[in-house]
């Protein structure tokens, strides 16, 4: 049983407010209609013959709200309604929503309508249009011209029989193709690329020796390892007769010129340049291409560099090959192999021209910071050369010729209007501009100039002299205030020299005695190393203590220090990574030192490593150690007797004031630093 209630409404009497309630939602209703005619219906089905709904606000309302689509709980909230003002505003609101959403679909439904009909219309006049051109033969005479510009490119060209074939296949494929299809376009850009390869064009080179070492010298100071080589390929290209390919590699510190200088040997040589870095590359398919089966399939930097240069024989320099990556994709440094071997660039196969191009008259030029990231097998294809950092004199010579000039012209500021002299240059490069290139020196160079250039602009000035005393006005407290940790060395401390892809530096070996000797154990000597050292330093330590107390043994047998002692042995600048076989003679010194409570000879550096019978083996970076050596005030300089031939290529302005011994045994080094 359900126990049902009739609802009564509230009487009510014919008001104003009621009229124009119901006049607004019988216009509503209305408007609705007009929009969409669908409701006409359901207003006819709902509106009993005969009757006037319209007379009676309730029915009206009841009407209103059926014909929308709202929520449940909002109907439901028009039932319960028994006032009848309330009740035919809540029935407003809804129509008016509703009246909304019916304008917002009509203009939907006219925009879709719109856009169908635009796309059908552009649809039917294309489809008239082919009917049209086929017809007449005009879509033939299309392609013709495509062909005809093909085959345009390749008047004048040496084309192998081999690619010639491929061109001529697919555009005999591209004619039966249909032009709106998607193999169309790829098939015409592969032969846009094709026949964009300047097949058997070279530019003229430049074979004068005198010009071509004018050009050099114009451009950069120094580097005669370089500029020998260069002027060697280009008197080698002179009895030949003609020009071939060559791989070389130039590696050294930051800044040094190295990108710069391979701009310069381009001019020097007549040849176009092109220039892309492999640094942080992990994709095989940025030097070799990829596959045509691809969207957006292109090919590789050898082959985009040959359209670019439009001819054989260009200087490509690649950048930071030391720093190339290795990922999912692939190793980029193994595709490299083949583009950098002249028994294999002559046939070099790119994966999307899939045809063979002849990079044997291309130069190849790469730079590296360091040889070591570089892989073997890539390293033995390149021919390296070592660019070097610059010395003190050098730098000055270069900020006077190069770098104010360039700086001069990039601030407009004149000679006259601000003037750098030579004790301002040395100050900003001992105490400001350290490293062994020269880009941290321009950037100085140019700070002082801009700083002037505004002085000028705001009339503080008319003309200035920097010099050492104001220097400090335009770049701020200087970098480097002291040169060596020790003025004197005491016993225990010696001085080594180091070498990094910065350049050169000094590096002291600390020595002390940490803990009593012990009565009880005599002989348990001991030895712990700090200092932020690699392995290859530590082993080197291991190896310098158990040498020094051999020697001890056989040279001062009374002496049992080393033997009882618990050492610690410090490198200092604890932040800063250490590695290396290089500091093995220091860190002997040091303990011997230690042990005899002697220092060493003052102003006395030296490098070497030690094997545990005392033999002193060769290492590298002689040049940067012996800039370091000098800058420091050091006098006496001792290195392993197989580095004389890398001393001997110094120039005389770094060895002059040196006086320098070559030693095989340790028993030479000890002679010197305790004679």
């Amino acid at each position: 049983m359900v126990e049902v209630e009739n609802i009564t409404h509230e009487s009510y009497e014919s008001t104003e407010e009621i009229k124009a309630l119901t006049q607004e939602i019988v216009k509503t209703i209305r408007e609705i209609i007009s929009l969409n005619p669908l409701y006409r219906e359901s207003v006819q089905q709902m509106i009993q013959a005969g009757q006037r709904v319209v007379d009676n606000p309730v029915y009206l309302s009841d009407l209103g709200a059926a014909l929308t689509g709202a929520e449940p709980h909002e109907l439901q909230q028009i039932v319960e309604e028994t006032n009848i003002p309330n009740r035919l505003m809540l029935t407003l609101s809804l129509l008016k929503k509703e009246l909304e959403l019916s304008k917002l679909q009509q203009k939907i439904g006219k925009e879709v309508e719109e856009k169908v009909k635009t796309m059908h219309r552009k649809y039917m006049l294309q489809e008239q249009l082919k009917i049209i051109k086929k017809e007449l033969g005009l879509e033939k005479e299309d392609k013709d011209a495509i062909e005809e510009k093909f085959r345009e490119r390749l008047k004048g060209m040496a084309v192998p029989s081999a690619v010639m074939e491929v061109i001529d296949e697919e555009l005999n494929k591209l004619s039966l193709l249909d032009n709106h299809s998607s193999e169309f376009g790829v098939t015409r850009n592969y032969l846009d690329w094709l026949t964009n390869i300047p097949w058997g064009k070279s530019s003229e080179e430049n074979m004068d020796l005198d010009r071509a070492a004018q050009v050099l010298d114009e451009d950069h100071y120094g580097m005669e390892d370089v500029k020998k080589r260069i002027l060697e390929f280009i008197a080698v290209s002179n009895l030949r007769g003609s020009t071939q390919g060559k791989i070389l590699c130039f590696h050294g510190p930051p800044g040094v010129g190295k990108t710069s200088i391979a701009k310069s040997i381009a001019r020097a040589l007549n040849r176009n340049y092109y220039r892309f870095s492999v640094g942080g590359m992990t994709d095989v398919a940025e030097i070799k291409g990829h596959r045509r089966t691809y969207i957006g399939a292109m090919p590789g930097k050898i082959i985009q560099c040959l359209k670019k240069t439009k001819t054989e024989n260009p200087l490509i320099l690649i950048d930071e090959v030391d720093k190339i990556g290795r990922g999912y994709q692939g190793d980029p440094s193994s595709a490299l192999l083949e583009v950098l071997d002249p028994e294999q660039n002559h046939n070099f196969l790119d994966h999307y021209l899939d045809v063979s191009v002849d990079l044997s008259k291309v130069l190849f030029i790469c730079t590296a910071n360091v040889t070591d990231t570089i892989p073997e097998p890539l390293r033995d294809r390149m021919e390296m050369i070592e660019v070097s950092g610059y010395v003190a004199e050098e730098k000055i010579a270069i900020a006077e010729n190069y770098l104010i000039p360039q700086a001069r012209e990039a601030t407009g500021v004149t000679a006259e209007q601000v003037k750098l002299n030579t004790d301002a240059l040395q100050k900003l490069i001992k105490s400001y501009c350290r490293e062994s290139g020269v880009r941290n020196l321009q950037k100085q160079i140019e700070k002082i100039l801009r700083k002037g250039a505004f002085k000028l602009v705001k009339k503080e000035i008319s003309s200035v002299e920097i010099s050492e005393n104001n220097l400090q006005d335009f770049v701020g407290k200087p970098l480097f205030t002291q040169d060596r940790l020790y003025e004197t060395t005491p016993p225990g401390v010696v001085m080594g020299l180091a070498w990094t892809a910065m350049g050169g530096s000094t590096l002291f070996i600390e020595t002390t005695q940490y803990k009593p000797f012990s009565e009880e154990k005599k002989y348990d000597g001991s030895m712990q190393v700090t200092g932020h050292l690699g392995d290859v330093m530590k082993e080197s330590a291991n190896i310098a203590y158990s040498y020094a107390k051999s020697f001890m043994l056989s040279h001062h047998s009374e002496n049992d220090f080393l033997q009882k002692a618990h050492l610690h042995l410090h490198v200092p600048e604890g932040a800063v990574p250490k590695d290396g076989p290089s500091a093995g003679c220091t860190m002997v010194s040091a303990l011997l030192s230690l042990a005899l409570n002697k220092p060493i000879k003052q102003n006395t550096a030296m490098t070497g490593e030690i094997s545990l019978t005392g033999k002193v083996l060769p290492v590298g970076g002689i040049k940067e150690k012996s800039i370091a050596a000098k800058r420091v005030g050091v006098t006496c300089l001792i290195m392993p007797a197989e580095n004389k031939k890398d001393f001997a290529d110094l120039p005389k302005f770094i060895t002059d004031g040196l006086d320098v011994h070559f030693v095989e045994n340790y028993k030479d080094v000890y002679d010197i630093i305790f004679s």
